[in-house]
């Protein structure tokens, strides 16, 4: 199931073909039916003769199967695809500025409509002609970090090294399946973050993977999608949804895999989710910077293993990322402690670690105390920029408890909290301002904590 690559008479990749497989082989389905690989091409094909002038393009698509074909064109057209940390308006139009060469596509008109738009058609045409082939040397799409710990910052992608990473993928997941057919995922990630790239549009696109068209949200949204795929399903998703699926009580369908990523998955989830549905939940651990670079099974390992050639250094500072994949080694803040067969575990990031009258903590730890408070449904504890009196950060908590009392929070809390970490502010939210993928952006925290919302 690896990419094809054309070579020239050297034996170099030159050329990687967007579609793998047979010509009927389904790349994405609905409760319509199944898109079959050669008709993706031809509306890819049809859409790229559409597509203005320029060199990046912010997909706005909401329909998966819309944003793999504009994908596809845009860059079978030489160009790049943006992909901001979300799509409000404010960001958009900040890309479109810092990118004056770029336009925005989408199957929705937003509100309000960016300056340079173009609606995909419907129905999308198609062209015959010949399976479409980019550069694999070229760049394919900049990724931008989520801004959970800051500003958000450019990761540029080529084709070469998304080929690569995507076959690493394919061999962490490709077990949960049957050799000789096609897996049908369903997702509730965007296609626009990039382990919702990685996994609903590349997977598909350069693996024999089918998605489902829609972004299921709810329980019942997803237990919806789920039945319309055939067989061997494989649910995509995030512990926040995971969670959400494992409380609703619903039955759904007979499941190949269940995979979450973008938030820590605590084990007891992992085992609920692997008890209530009978399958195996599969963690994955990467960021927008590295792609995907481990897995674990949540519910009965600690330990990850790195995806086929990724090595993981520590430093003093967090641990450098060595991968085939990776045009040099990548620093992330992750602090790891390496097993002797290469398996590392994660004990925190740099900057998460807190230090305050010689006593130590870590804003995660606290954060899974907080939520394990009774009544708590949602928390996170995070740490301030300004200073007190003593040049000490101080820690807040935003914390959502119906019918919860602030101090009888904290003092729950103080059993297993030291009190110097306790959060002062600690207030309650109806809830966090978590993105599509679910992770809580540090300027909307900081944000909902000046003005008091909730």
């Amino acid at each position: 199931m690896a990419a094809v690559v054309q070579q020239d008479a050297h034996g170099f990749g030159t050329t990687l073909a967007l579609g793998q497989g047979t010509a009927a082989r389904p790349i994405v389905f609905s409760a319509a039916g199944a898109v079959p690989l050669a008709q993706f091409q031809a509306q890819v094909r049809a859409l790229a003769a559409q597509l203005p002038d320029g060199h990046h393009a912010i997909n706005l698509c909401e329909d998966r199967e819309r944003f793999l074909v504009a994908f596809a064109a845009v860059a079978l057209r030489g160009q790049v695809t943006l992909l901001p940390p979300s799509r409000a308006p404010a960001l958009i139009e900040e890309e479109l500025r810092r990118h004056p060469d770029s336009y925005c596509l989408g199957d929705v008109e937003p509100q309000p409509t960016p300056a340079r738009f173009l609606r995909l058609p419907e129905p999308l045409p198609e062209h015959d002609g010949a399976p479409p082939l980019v550069d694999d040397a070229a760049l394919a799409a900049i990724g931008f970090t989520s801004g959970s710990t800051g500003t958000p910052t450019a990761n540029p992608k080529t084709w070469r090294s998304l080929r690569t990473s995507t076959a690493q993928n394919l061999v962490a997941l490709r077990d949960l399946w049957p050799d000789g057919v096609v897996a049908h995922m369903v997702a509730t990630v965007p296609p626009q973050h990039m382990y919702g790239l990685e996994m609903s549009v590349l997977l598909p696109l350069l693996g024999e993977v089918a998605v489902h068209a829609a972004r299921p949200f709810f329980p019942d949204d997803v237990a919806r999608a789920l039945a319309d795929a055939p067989a061997h399903r494989l649910l995509v998703t995030t512990p926040v949804h995971l969670r959400a699926l494992v409380e609703s009580g619903l039955g759904l369908p007979p499941l190949a895999g269940i995979v979450s990523a973008t938030a820590p998955l605590s084990r007891e989830l992992a085992a609920a989710a692997e008890a209530r549905f009978d399958c195996e939940v599969r963690e994955l651990f990467g960021s927008t910077e590295t792609c995907v670079i481990a897995r674990r099974r949540t519910a009965c390992e600690q330990a990850w293993t790195p995806l086929p050639g990724v090595r993981l250094q520590p430093q003093p500072d967090g641990s450098l990322v060595h991968a085939r994949h990776l045009h040099a080694p990548i620093a992330l803040a992750d602090l790891v402690e390496l097993h002797a067969d290469g398996r590392f575990e994660l004990r925190g990031r740099n900057a998460d670690l807190l230090e305050i009258a010689g006593k130590r903590a870590s804003l995660a730890d606290l954060t899974r105390q907080l939520q394990a408070v009774e009544g708590v449904t949602d928390a996170v504890v995070f740490q301030l920029d300004a200073t007190d009196v003593g040049s000490v950060r101080r820690i807040a908590a935003l914390v959502v408890a119906p019918g919860r009392d602030p101090a009888a929070i904290l003092q729950a809390l103080r059993g297993g909290c030291d009190p110097v970490f306790l959060p002062r502010p600690l207030r309650l939210v109806a809830r966090l301002p978590r993105n599509a993928t679910g992770k809580l952006p540090r300027q909307e925290l900081l944000r909902m904590l000046r003005d008091g919302e909730g």
